[in-house]
């Protein structure tokens, strides 16, 4: 008996061995699984991210508020149901903006399969990428022909490639929800065809230098990287390899095509359009479209390919071009209009949201990213979102400081740049960049300028209704280079009724105005100078621009000198594009009786007379009001000068243009010139009071007391009497020369390229 219960015991003992045994097999196993399953997510969400986001939810206003917008969003979309309708329409009509829908949609459901681990989100992704993988192999090109690269999905390559942006994100978030067989039925049949049509089967959009191939080198990138595939990624870093295309050759979209010797790709795109400065040469509108997807790839590679220290590219540009695009923001947050750039677009669209966020948590984490994000009342869901709201819930937050900055355009910095000039208030943006590829505009040497936020002398902007379907598909209007991109559409000089480079971008490409000087040293005295002389051959433009506080004014004002030298006699027209109603002028002018055009060519097709006059014999003074804010314009003039008011609408039969005004003067028969202009803010008027203060301008003669090859000198002389004498070195700029000269028998020495007292 005794035996026999040894011999159960032993038996007993056996059977919980191999029991503990499996057991521990069956936890080896699901050890394995999870160390498997940890890789994912891991592009922008990471496995430590989602634990971070849950432990601290509820206790970060910002991010607890993000996410509840986020989840009534998605939850509305799943209450809806799916649809995947059939491609048709151009931007703005309904299967293109549903397909957008989508893409946005899906992205947002799968971070909140992470973060909130609810099943149903992860389904719904899940349901929906099986309805693009049913239909995706069997869709012709978009039925609209008008783009060069038509996607699939969309009318262009760049959508398409939007949504496999998004939608690799949303793959990632779900990946380990999903079977090996479904898995890899949504990559074969879904997203290595997706990421072959817009690289492989469209090289003329992939190997290019453009915001377009960016957008198509991260679409890849970000598959490549969720799906391991090494391949696919050397192709989004460095382009399509021996695809037979010309290197040097431009597409119908202007961005130049790359094939060869790493020139095309992520990292080409990263090299050539970023200035060392951050500066995005296609200007601020596009670098804040281009922005998400360099920030977000850029962010899948560090999480995931950390050896390719992304972040440390060309000395750190990525993180540069976060406060450059910020810094190219007017007070209200509104982007320059530079080049091809729509009016309105600010740091408020969920693009600049990622920038912020990524840009504080792989930057420097300047406290001044913070109070954006306060502004923008969001963040993204994800690790560096969650750093940006624990940085504002600590209250970390500084005021982001907007200053004077000189930005350098080209990919060494040597191509020209873009000056902000920046006092109480003021803005000035004095443009002497490169031609901005496809988007860029033929206005060398143009400005405008802003107070409190508000344009006072504009940049048109572009041509365009974004996605709005009624106006063109929502694309560029044919006016935007009829019009828009011409010279005389800009604030800066024309000669002989013919934009620079005869408007032809093939010539443009090829050029660059030089930045002559820039001094922010003064805080009275803001300071930017540049010189273009390819515009017109033979033919030098030099214009400073400066804003001047001086006590014997109530606000800053801006002086405008534009120097010429030419080998032929011209006719130049200087307009300023002024926002507001007409007050007071010092000349006659006739009101025309019957519009009509300008001329017929380069703009001036589109521009109405209005009324035309004959300038003084010194100075011409023009008084316009404008949102309660008066604004004189005195310009040194001569009595041969005509003067226009114009409107722009003429030979605009669809009311594509917005009917603005300017005044410009004409001078003709001219060889070597110089135009002088004070731009000066003053006074206001209530329409509740009733009242206006100081709403005459404090200026009473502005003349030019010495202009030769080495010197200009000009003196402004106030109501009261009092007059300054500003002079400028036209030749030697540097800081350290020092220069003595006689005026009016006075003798004046200075160090520096100019002088003002």
């Amino acid at each position: 008996m005794k035996f026999k219960n040894y011999s159960l015991i032993i038996i007993l003992l056996v059977c919980l061995n191999f029991i503990s045994c499996n057991e521990q097999t069956a936890n080896t196993n699901k050890t394995e699984q999870v160390v498997v399953g940890s890789e994912h997510p891991k592009l922008i969400l990471t496995k430590t991210g989602v634990d971070n986001i849950r432990k601290l939810l509820g206790t970060i206003p910002i991010f607890d508020a993000s996410l509840q917008v986020t989840k009534e969003e998605v939850d509305a979309e799943i209450a809806l149901g799916i649809d995947i309708p059939i491609p048709k329409d151009f931007s703005g009509g309904y299967t293109h903006e549903k397909h957008k829908s989508n893409f946005l949609i899906l992205q947002k459901a799968g971070v909140l399969y992470q973060i909130l681990d609810d099943e149903k989100y992860a389904k719904f992704v899940k349901d929906m990428l099986m309805q693009y993988e049913a239909i995706y192999k069997s869709l012709p090109v978009h039925p609209q022909t008008r783009s060069y690269a038509r996607g699939k999905l969309f009318w262009q390559c760049l959508n398409d490639s939007n949504w496999l942006v998004y939608v690799s994100q949303a793959y990632d978030c779900i990946y380990n929800y999903l079977s090996k067989e479904e898995r890899d039925l949504l990559e074969n049949n879904l997203f290595r065809p997706f990421a072959d049509y817009i690289s492989i089967e469209n090289p003329q959009f992939y190997n290019r230098v453009h915001n377009h191939s960016t957008w198509g080198n991260s679409a890849v990138g970000m598959i490549a990287l969720v799906m391991d595939d090494d391949d696919l990624l050397q192709r989004a870093l460095y382009g399509i390899k021996d695809v037979g295309l010309d290197p040097e050759a431009k597409d119908n979209d202007g961005g130049f095509i790359k094939d060869k010797d790493g020139r095309a790709g992520f990292l080409a795109n990263l090299e050539e359009p970023f200035s060392p400065d951050g500066y995005y040469t296609e200007g601020p509108y596009y670098q804040r479209y281009a922005m998400y997807p360099f920030l977000i790839f850029a962010e899948a590679l560090h999480n995931v390919k950390p050896e390719l220290k992304i972040f440390e590219h060309k000395n750190g540009v990525l993180l540069k071009a976060v406060d450059a695009l910020l810094q190219l923001s007017d007070a209200d947050g509104d982007f320059f209009p530079l080049n091809d750039g729509q009016k309105g677009m600010s740091y408020f669209t969920s693009a600049m949201v990622s920038t912020v966020n990524i840009g504080y948590y792989f930057g420097s984490q300047n406290p001044g990213l913070l109070s954006i994000a306060k502004k923008q009342g969001q963040v993204m869901l994800d690790d560096s979102g969650l750093a940006v709201a624990i940085g504002i819930k600590e209250g970390k937050a500084k005021p982001f400081e907007k200053k004077s900055v000189n930005l350098t355009d080209g990919p060494d910095g040597k191509q020209g740049g873009v000056g902000v000039l920046r006092h109480q208030g003021l803005e000035v943006v004095f443009k002497y960049a490169a031609q901005g590829l496809s988007h860029g505009h033929y206005d060398k040497l143009s400005f405008s300028l802003y107070e409190n936020g508000d344009e006072v002398i504009q940049d048109y902007g572009l041509a365009r209704f974004v996605n709005i379907e009624q106006k063109g598909g929502g694309n560029y209007l044919k006016e935007n280079t009829t019009w828009a991109k011409q010279t005389i559409a800009h604030n800066t000089l024309t000669l002989n009724a013919t934009s620079h480079f005869e408007g032809k971008y093939e010539i443009g490409s090829k050029h660059h105005s030089n930045l002559y000087f820039f001094n922010f040293d003064n805080p009275k005295i803001q300071i930017a100078s540049a010189k273009e002389n390819n515009a017109y051959p033979g033919t030098e433009m030099h214009r400073t621009m400066a804003i001047i506080k001086d006590d014997n004014f109530e606000k800053p004002f801006v002086l405008d000198i534009m120097k010429i030298q030419s080998n032929t006699n011209n006719q130049y027209d200087m307009p300023y594009y002024f926002l507001g109603q007409v007050i007071e002028t010092n000349f006659k002018y006739n009101v025309t009786s019957t519009l009509n055009a300008l001329g017929i060519k380069n703009g001036y097709q589109h521009l109405y007379v209005e009324g035309v006059g004959q300038a003084p014999e010194e100075n011409t003074k023009f008084l316009w009001l404008d949102k309660g804010r008066f604004y004189s314009l005195t310009s040194v003039s001569t009595p041969s000068d005509e003067l226009f008011f114009t409107r722009i609408g003429a030979n605009d039969p669809e009311f594509n243009l917005r009917r603005e005004a300017a005044l410009m003067t004409r001078r003709k028969n001219t060889k070597n010139t110089i135009f002088v202009s004070v731009i000066e803010p003053h006074g206001s008027y209530s329409p509740v009071s009733e009242l206006a203060l100081n709403s005459k301008s404090n200026i009473a003669a502005l003349k030019i007391v010495l202009d030769t090859e080495d010197y200009t000198a000009l003196t402004i002389t106030d109501v009261k009497d009092n007059t300054k004498l500003f002079v400028i070195s036209n030749t030697n700029a540097s800081k350290e020369a020092k220069h003595t000269l006689k005026i009016n028998e006075k003798n004046y020495s200075w160090t520096g390229s100019y002088y003002y007292k």
